[in-house]
């Protein structure tokens, strides 16, 4: 197939940035989308220009590395599907793509199409880690954790940590991110001692670090590529009530 592509391009952050087009003939369907930037970047180079700068590492859907809009939309038209694992199959011949970074205050421009997610690292980091001593692997059948919790637990824990959610807001909220990485902990029992420091402090690092707040637009969970539900927001914004009534009631004491 042909295409037609709109590529953002920019030298770093502190340089204003431009879309600039390219023609690509004879993609196959099968190509990945990634793929396809490779064979454009092999073009690119033959032809004595500077390749387009991108995001990637795993290629598998696991890491969260990829990290583009696709006309309009994070991750592309596929759901549940991260940019390394959308095929040239989703798109026509002569289709025309723009191609974009994600756009959020706290995701600064690196090059072109990558930006520094260094902000989600702080709030991972306020989460600190767990004080229970976890012992010997044991037995499943021993392990005194009901499926359900543990099932929960494991969906909060398949956040790949891309930061679709906050492209994808139109408040560049990470309320999707950080739910999901306080509730993995915070559902379970060995998290249960720092429950209420670790979500006050992770929301704080959130809140540092200049990401807006939820609102329920919903976008989040609609760009998901490990379908992270609104339900973990319910759950942190819970488990921050809570915890901020009990420090109040601590200090009162």
């Amino acid at each position: 197939m042909n295409l037609h592509l709109r590529v953002w391009r920019q030298k770093n952050v502190d340089t204003p940035g431009g879309y600039k087009n390219y023609e690509l003939k004879d993609v196959s369907e099968d190509s990945s989308f990634l793929e396809m930037l490779d064979i454009l970047n092999e073009q690119l180079v033959e032809q004595g220009e500077e390749p387009v700068a991108f995001d990637h590492d795993c290629r598998e859907g696991i890491c969260g590395m990829c990290s583009l809009v696709i006309n309009g939309m994070a991750h592309g038209p596929e759901t549940a599907t991260t940019v390394c694992q959308l095929h040239m199959r989703s798109y026509k011949d002569g289709d025309s793509i723009t191609i974009e970074p994600w756009r959020a205050k706290p995701f600064p421009v690196v090059k072109d199409l990558i930006v520094d997610r260094s902000a989600f690292d702080h709030i991972i980091q306020a989460g600190g880690f767990i004080t229970a001593r976890t012992g010997s692997p044991q037995d499943a059948n021993e392990i005194l954790i009901p499926k359900p919790t543990a099932d929960k637990a494991m969906d909060a824990a398949a956040c790949i940590g891309c930061g679709a959610c906050v492209a994808a807001c139109p408040n560049g909220s990470a309320m999707l991110f950080t739910s999901a990485k306080s509730s993995q902990l915070n559902l379970l029992p060995q998290g249960k001692g720092e429950k209420d420091k670790r979500v006050m402090a992770m929301v704080s690092a959130m809140d540092e670090q200049g990401f807006g707040n939820c609102t329920n637009y919903g976008e989040c969970q609609a760009v998901c590529p490990k379908e992270i539900t609104l339900d973990f927001i319910a759950k942190m914004n819970r488990d921050y009530a809570t915890a901020r009534v009990r420090n109040f009631f601590s200090k009162a004491i």
